[in-house]
């Protein structure tokens, strides 16, 4: 590559936050030459094969697009090397990239990661960072090692977290500020200079474990801030829940109130229930409800749901106050 050449780039990503970086890096004159992702999966009702967002994206900009099972065979290895990429760019791609891979293109693998490393390697910074109460995130450009989130980081723009932050608005933040904090990376590789790579900190690791389904559901006896930064974080996906009246009821929005005790009510005991929300007794504080959906129905507020329905403050049903 000589200055001012466009680098060969190849780019690896499945979901929907590595589309805004690839769109913007196509955007900007750095087009990859081909775009890795995984395998049509079968989605939806009628469970038909559905291509990644990615893939979509790809092939909107009419660039070639690799679905390989494994990274770990002769024949990937040969069809990377032929296109001898100076660098592999990973968002979210979803597999793990072996050494032989890490060592084809000239400049290594980039990864832009939603987090400031290294707290929060792993699976969902995201979530994981909202959930414990963190005041930023950010993203990182990280150059990718056979370690888990470990390589050393050639960039980095933090943001702070707003007092309503979803797991949503994060994503789509961070899925911006990653596409912006790569393509001044990738201006300087096009001009020669190779972006300093600076060692993560040996301080503060932290693992952002993968979400489970079984973690949405809400337990009345933990803090009120604990369940309220958990209903964010789980925004819009797993969604926390719990039973009320019977129904396994979604909560997607709700507000930690009173930080003192709450033992003098049984946790999951229902305090008031009227148009400014449902007022839920925690271990420690009170949960305000501000937004719940009722099984196939659609997301409501407080006031929309109590219509017709009359929730009157009495003890949970069951302990340990899993229900109301």
């Amino acid at each position: 590559m000589t200055e001012s050449t466009a680098p060969r780039i190849v780019f690896a990503g499945t979901p929907d936050f590595a589309v805004t970086p690839l769109l913007a890096m196509a955007a900007a004159g750095f087009t990859p030459l081909a775009v890795l992702t995984q395998p049509d999966r079968k989605a939806g009702r009628g469970l038909k094969l559905q291509a990644s967002p990615v893939k979509q994206a790809a092939q909107g900009l009419g660039i070639v697009v690799h679905q390989p099972d494994s990274l770990r065979s002769a024949d990937f290895n040969e069809w990377l090397s032929k296109l001898q990429p100076d660098l592999l760019v990973v968002v979210a791609y979803g597999l793990i990239l072996p050494q032989a891979v890490l060592d084809i293109p000239r400049f290594g693998c980039w990864n832009i990661h939603a987090s400031l490393l290294p707290r929060w390697r792993g699976a969902a910074p995201i979530q994981r960072a909202i959930e414990a109460g963190d005041a930023e995130s950010g993203v990182c450009i990280m150059q990718m090692d056979a370690g888990l989130d470990t390589g050393a980081v050639l960039a980095r723009t933090s943001t702070p977290l707003r007092a309503d932050e979803t797991g949503g608005s994060l994503h789509d933040r961070l899925a911006q500020l990653g596409a912006e904090t790569l393509l001044p990376c990738l201006a300087d590789l096009q001009s020669g200079r190779v972006p300093a790579a600076v060692a993560q900190a040996a301080e503060g690791v932290s693992y952002a474990r993968k979400l489970d389904k079984a973690e949405a559901e809400i337990r009345w006896d933990e803090p009120a801030l604990t369940l309220e930064q958990r209903i964010r974080a789980f925004n819009p996906w797993p969604v926390c829940w719990c039973d009320i009246s019977g129904e396994r009821t979604r909560i997607w929005f709700a507000r930690a109130e009173g930080a003192g005790s709450s033992a003098q009510r049984t946790p999951g005991s229902i305090i008031a229930a009227d148009a400014d929300g449902i007022v839920v007794a925690c271990g420690q504080g009170q949960l305000r409800i501000l937004q719940l959906q009722r099984p196939g129905g659609k997301p409501m507020s407080a006031r929309e749901y109590l219509q017709g329905r009359s929730l009157t403050a009495e003890p949970s049903l069951a302990g340990p106050a899993r229900t109301l």
